[in-house]
């Protein structure tokens, strides 16, 4: 198994021995036949993976193809900075979507907001990714490399607040070190997609800045599994096997320039799954 196999299991058996109920709660969230679609939770769950061991894809279910729509989307959100849905190759989002098209100023739109910053030239206006990835070359020992989506002040205009919310970049040793802190988890559908997309991103940042891929570690506040989920994740980890696989991701673009990766420069290599295990199609609660 790979660590994020190993990660998620371990997740999900605790949700399942010693989860809160959301019955009773008046959740949000409802079944496309429009029935509550409750939970059982955790609080305060972080799992880390050493991305620069092994790519931490899940080998439980088939990722082999999702991969490439998760490292889509964290393009969409990071590099084109869009709140479009058009400019997103996948369907996720389409729940979300105003009239316009657009999940309003949320993600990528907070992401491409220009701030002032200071740096050791002075001040100079720039949005957060590029503060970032100008920090990652020019002050490394830096504990301030930091981004944030949560802008109360904007949330109001926003479709859906940011589940994965912030993130910080560390520097030890010449390994870049990501931490990712996200309010929000289902378990099932997106702990997965979430690991994934975001250690392509520190690949990225890393090959950019001349650095070595380190850890990453998720940190979330409210970890959950879905009512009509339980059966699905329960069978996963009954009939999980050990299976001998070390993924690691390649990157066919020798650029220095973040926003020159494209999805087709990704690719990951030595990944097998679990082809016994099948829990068919997933509901999705909205």
């Amino acid at each position: 198994m790979t660590e994020a196999d190993k990660n998620f299991i371990e997740t999900c058996k605790e949700i399942l021995e010693n989860g809160y109920s959301s019955e009773g709660t008046g959740v949000r969230t409802r079944w496309k036949d429009g029935s509550e679609a409750n939970y059982i939770s955790i609080v305060g769950v972080s799992n880390k993976y050493d991305v620069g061991k092994e790519f931490p894809i899940i080998t439980l279910r088939n990722n082999s193809k999702t991969v490439y729509k998760a490292i889509d989307e964290i393009l969409w959100i990071w590099q084109k900075k869009s709140n479009n849905v058009k400019d997103l190759n996948s369907h996720i989002w389409d729940q979300w979507i105003d009239e316009n098209g657009s999940i309003g100023k949320a993600y990528g739109y907070q992401l491409g907001k220009k701030y002032e910053f200071k740096t050791k030239e002075g001040i100079k206006k720039m949005d957060q990714v590029d503060y970032v990835l100008y920090l990652l070359k020019n002050d490394q020992s830096s504990r301030r490399i930091m981004t944030n989506l949560f802008n109360h002040e904007e949330l109001k205009d926003m479709r859906l607040e940011p589940c994965a919310y912030s993130t910080q970049w560390l520097v030890k040793e010449g390994k870049l070190h990501l931490i990712l802190n996200q309010r929000s988890q289902d378990m099932l559908t997106a702990n997965g997609w979430n690991v994934m997309q975001y250690a392509t991103l520190q690949y990225m940042f890393a090959k950019v800045s001349g650095l070595k891929v380190g850890t990453l570690t998720h940190n979330i506040g409210d970890c959950h599994i879905y009512d009509r989920h339980i059966p699905l994740v329960k069978k996963l980890i009954e009939e999980a096997k050990p299976l001998d696989v070390h993924p690691k991701l390649i990157i066919k673009n020798d650029t220095k320039d973040f926003y020159e990766f494209k999805v087709e420069d990704f690719e990951v290599q030595d990944y097998d799954y679990q082809k016994e295990i099948k829990i068919g199609k997933i509901p999705v609660a909205e």
